[in-house]
């Protein structure tokens, strides 16, 4: 249903998460949840030519059909797109393995209900050795397969997800703390509310990667820097440009980023909610009480 928005991610989203995890000549990209294919086509276009191959899969027949004709309009129909349910059923096999890629992205359907816990401890090809999401909450069920999916050499991953992600404990909590003591977190940045359809609370791009240079991960919190609409909230060109430079320099910036040692993350208990690294905190104006009071007597007079 349209909780999820997951019937389309906003061009701005796809051009910031595409910029960021940076796909090159030669590289295989996928998406495993690809909707139409819009995201899917944005990171091919990434790479400036057209050396590069795209896969996706996508449960809906309908919108499965809507990517196959999305990648034969934008002339890319050496693209594969298979139908079927990533989770339950994943159709992008090779050699009775998953296959690898360079580059995995997508915007799965947030917290996803019965999402296949039931089957997860069977999983022919252990995706949920790090911990079983919970059986009402598939976040971190798509993002274990999207990282088990990813090649050992030069592998990134970029996922929108809600922000209870960062966060929340039990099984989540344990994936969460052996994907960062695995050191393949790169990063977190918090987007403003209100930017998908049909989901008015807001999410965070979280990006993975193997043979990262350092432990570090770094925050951003971008959630103030947008332009509101009737309907919907959208990135503004200068706010993706400050993103993406952000990013790439990795440095601390008051109020909007901080790289975090993986001590810091640690004795935060590996809780990635972003305010415990970027600090938001605005001081109010201090409240003149004589004022005030004075203020009232005159309008009470006045009464």
């Amino acid at each position: 249903g349209k909780k999820g928005g997951e019937f389309y991610t906003p061009a701005e989203v796809s051009r910031l998460l595409a910029t960021i995890v940076a796909p090159k000549a030669g590289d295989r990209i996928c998406d495993p949840c690809c909707g139409s294919g819009s995201l899917l086509i944005r990171a091919g276009r990434a790479v400036g030519s057209d050396d590069f191959s795209l896969y996706g899969q996508e449960p809906n027949g309908a919108t499965w059909a809507l990517a196959r004709m999305n990648m034969f309009l934008h002339d890319l129909d050496n693209a594969r797109i298979e139908r079927g349910d990533t989770i339950r059923s994943p159709k992008l096999i090779e050699d009775d393995s998953l296959m690898k890629f360079n580059v995995v992205v997508a915007n799965p359907p947030f917290s996803l209900d019965k999402w296949g816990a039931d089957t997860a401890a069977q999983d022919p090809y252990n995706r949920f050795w790090r911990g079983t999401p919970p059986k009402s909450r598939g976040d971190y069920a798509f993002i274990s397969h999207m990282v088990e999916t990813m090649n050992a050499q030069d592998g990134r991953v970029g996922v929108v997800v809600p922000h209870g992600v960062l966060f929340r404990g039990g099984s989540e909590g344990l994936i969460r703390q052996r994907f960062i003591e695995e050191n393949l977190l790169e990063g977190v940045i918090g987007l403003p509310a209100n930017l998908f359809y049909g989901v008015g609370i807001p999410a965070a791009l979280m990006f993975f990667r193997h043979n990262k240079k350092d432990t570090s991960m770094f925050f951003i919190d971008a959630s103030r820097g947008f332009a509101e609409g009737k309907n919907q909230s959208r990135l503004r060109e200068e706010d993706i440009e400050k993103i993406v430079a952000t990013w790439r320099q990795r440095k601390n910036l008051e109020r909007y980023a901080h790289l975090a040692t993986l001590e810091e993350v640690k004795a935060n208990d590996f809780n990635l909610n972003i305010p415990l690294y970027v600090d938001t905190f605005e001081e109010e104006e201090p409240v003149d009480l004589e004022a005030v009071r004075s203020e009232m007597q005159r309008i009470e007079g006045d009464l």
